[in-house]
């Protein structure tokens, strides 16, 4: 992409909204860290703004699509219009809008496309494929954000295979940081200083497991014999909340607190005696590398990109997928060695350090954005 030195890259980054997720929070993270003096950022949202576009404004020109006509997986004018009168230099789309976006930005003429998969599930329907197969031969550059996704992407979806890279999500290792608990959710709460606290942050949502959690929670407290047993506290919300509040009123569990989306996640990681996740499928989660990196012991299922977050150290910590009691055992195998639990949690903090930054992926973002487009 040849150009004048003095002008900056005009980059598009387009998602469904901004509202609560990792994906969702990932993208204002880029488009904060981008070097202004090198790139000009425009977002622009297919359904609405949300959350994490608050403040956004002040690094990025903000858009909001027009409503698009039952036609447009044919041709989505409106769309092309838009990007249009954007003029992008390269348009970045993230999960959930690919086909669309990749076709109206090649019919508005825009020299390159890079597109991210933020996560995707271990079996793909049909459809989904055969419009992700043909939204790939449009795109310039296809980002994997672990290399378990990048290898269900070579499956007959992405080709050629150098038209991919792997580029792992990072966070603010200073946003995110271990802080002493302020005894603010546990007073809102009811908790007790002496009572554990499992916590966990994600959307209710099937594929992240939570019913498996509550069933987790239940054999746990059942096992439970030494001292306060713990309590269960879940930031986030999503389709399966209601399936869960039944579970925990099945199991008479009076100690699950799930929050809804909260804005003060330092308080809820200073709280926790350890971070969990029971998903099903997983990228790199971002909830999961800011909790590594306010230095809480991560308990996850070893699914998607988690066993390469947590790295060889913390490798004792991963637990088979759909397997509560299983789950229930890693949970107790922790809180019963709470010093063991804390270095853990210190390990996890140096290997967010180490490799999991946000400058890092932001740079990496950067590099793509500049280079030459390479079709074919």
């Amino acid at each position: 992409m040849s150009r004048p030195p003095d002008k900056r890259f005009r980059v598009l980054q387009v998602i469904q909204n901004l509202n609560y997720g990792g994906m969702e929070r990932l993208l204002a993270d880029i488009v904060r860290q981008a070097d202004p003096a090198r790139f000009e950022s425009h977002v622009l949202a297919l359904g609405y703004l949300g959350r994490f576009s608050e403040g956004l404004e002040q690094y990025a020109s903000l858009h909001l699509s027009p409503a698009l006509p039952f036609y447009s997986l044919l041709w989505p004018s409106p769309l092309i219009r838009t990007i249009q009168a954007i003029a992008p230099d390269v348009v970045h789309m993230h999960s959930g809008v690919w086909y669309k976006v990749s076709l109206a930005a090649r019919h508005a003429r825009v020299p390159k496309l890079i597109f991210t998969e933020h996560g995707r599930p271990a079996i793909d329907r049909w459809l989904p494929r055969m419009l992700d197969r043909a939204a790939a031969r449009r795109t310039d550059v296809v980002v994997a954000v672990s290399e378990t996704v990048a290898a269900r992407l070579r499956q007959g979806i992405v080709t050629p295979r150098s038209r991919m890279v792997v580029v792992e999500n990072g966070v603010d290792v200073q946003v995110y940081r271990p802080r002493p608990d302020n005894g603010k959710i546990r007073g809102e709460l009811g908790i007790s200083p002496q009572t554990p606290i499992i916590g966990s942050v994600g959307r209710l949502e099937h594929i992240k497991g939570y019913d498996v959690m509550i069933q987790a929670y239940a054999l746990l407290l059942q096992r439970w014999t030494a001292g306060t047993p713990p309590a269960l506290v879940v930031g986030g919300d999503g389709a399966e909340r209601d399936r869960c509040l039944t579970a925990a009123k099945a199991h008479h569990l009076e100690s699950v607190f799930l929050l809804g989306w909260r804005d003060d996640i330092h308080d809820m990681h200073a709280a926790f005696q350890l971070f969990t996740m029971s998903s099903r499928s997983e990228g790199t989660s971002v909830s999961l590398l800011e909790a590594m990196s306010a230095g809480l012991c991560p308990v996850v299922t070893d699914v998607g990109g988690n066993a390469a977050v947590l790295g060889e150290h913390l490798r004792h910590r991963l637990v088979a997928t759909e397997n509560p009691s299983a789950l229930a055992d890693a949970w107790m195998a922790a809180l019963m060695k709470p010093e063991k639990c804390a270095a853990d949690g210190a390990n996890a903090r140096r290997r967010v350090e180490d490799s999991f930054s946000l400058g890092r992926m932001v740079k990496r973002y950067e590099d793509l954005y500049a280079e030459p487009a390479q079709r074919g």
